[in-house]
């Protein structure tokens, strides 16, 4: 069982940055990958970035790639999302969610956090 708890979200201004930390529990945290996604209102839940178990392994959706890194330190159990150039179509809520397999389909993940809000301003 892995319980996942985001943070860093806020209110940003066009151009700005915030950096997302998802802190995991359990001692297998190094074992998952790790995804992040995000959910705008009327819009299906939409892939952002993955990471493998030991980092050795990136993906990005196209829309946030140059803009976004995801990191991983397993030896605090937390997942991060750098988000720079932040747009006002970036305004979501962002969750993390941890599973056995690097995808960027939310359906192979077996644990979700409970979203934090991102909102970008023009």
């Amino acid at each position: 069982q892995v319980q996942l708890v985001e943070s860093g979200g806020g209110l940003v201004q066009a151009g700005g940055s915030l950096r997302l930390s998802c802190a995991a529990s359990g001692r297998t945290f190094s074992s998952y990958a790790m995804g992040w996604f995000r959910s705008a209102p009327g819009k299906n839940r939409e892939f952002v970035a993955a990471i493998s178990w030991n980092g050795g392994s990136i993906t990005y959706a196209d829309s946030v790639k140059g803009r976004f890194t995801i990191t991983r330190d397993n030896a605090k159990n937390t997942v991060y999302l750098q988000m720079n150039s932040l747009k006002p179509e970036d305004t979501a809520v962002y969750y993390c969610a941890a599973g056995p397999f690097f995808t960027a389909t939310p359906v192979h993940y077996d644990y979700w956090g409970q979203g934090t809000q991102v909102t970008v301003s023009s």
